[in-house]
């Protein structure tokens, strides 16, 4: 069963006034590179084969990255930055990621959405291709809970202005600020059921893992994540 507030977030679409209805019917699909996916064969799946427990982490990251860059590209307009509805547009991270709700976000995928003869969504499928379908999808579960990302505002505005200073030259003790994030990441969820919130903590964790000196980079994913939480 599709959760109750992705439900509600459908019967308010279905209500959308004149000006969402045309921006869903006038959204050009734009391609999406999914050259670093596996394949996974012609025939539509109803699985995502994408999710860390299927496809491993290293894939299942790749996923995220590429349905990011797929989502705000062709989703943004309507479901909201971030996934986060501004309520005329079902919100998406409320789709349970189980088999179910993959059945429900490929079927509008592939075919789109009309009403009464107007298009509210385009057909994404032909266009875009399973791969970069499923990317989007991994992308959209794993967005973290914004309630919980709110609770952890002060703290994380207090990290990322620290980020900021040691950007600028100043000293920052690398190790215990990615402990930090990684204690933060630990604490946020997601909406869908997916069990690994892409959360803006966990983006700035691995950013300054990846890299120990990627201060300005880390405070400029938090700076964005909180912009867009509130």
């Amino acid at each position: 069963m599709i959760h109750s507030r992705l439900l509600a977030g459908i019967a308010a679409a279905t209500l959308a006034t004149a000006t969402l209805v045309n921006a869903h019917g006038d959204v050009a699909p734009q391609p999406v590179n999914t050259d670093a996916l596996p394949d996974v064969g012609e025939e539509w799946l109803t699985e995502n084969p994408y999710r860390a427990e299927e496809a491993g982490e290293e894939v299942w990251a790749a996923a995220v990255k590429i349905g990011s860059s797929g989502y705000n590209q062709n989703c943004a307009r309507c479901h909201g930055l971030e996934v986060i509805s501004g309520g005329l547009a079902p919100d998406l991270r409320f789709l349970e990621a189980e088999e179910y709700g993959d059945e429900w976000f490929m079927e509008r995928f592939i075919h789109g959405y009309t009403q009464n003869g107007i298009t509210k969504m385009p057909a994404f499928g032909e266009l875009l291709g399973q791969k970069a379908a499923w990317a989007i999808r991994t992308y959209v579960e794993t967005r973290p809970d914004d309630a919980a990302i709110e609770d952890a505002s002060p703290a994380l505005k207090g990290i990322r202005d620290d980020l900021a200073a040691a950007a600028e030259g100043g000293s920052v003790d690398t190790g215990a600020v990615i402990g930090q994030l990684r204690e933060i990441a630990g604490q946020i969820e997601t909406l869908s059921g997916a069990p690994v919130a892409d959360s803006i903590a966990y983006r700035a964790a691995n950013a300054l893992e990846a890299n120990g000196e990627a201060y300005a980079e880390a405070a400029e994913i938090l700076t964005i994540g909180l912009s867009a939480a509130h």
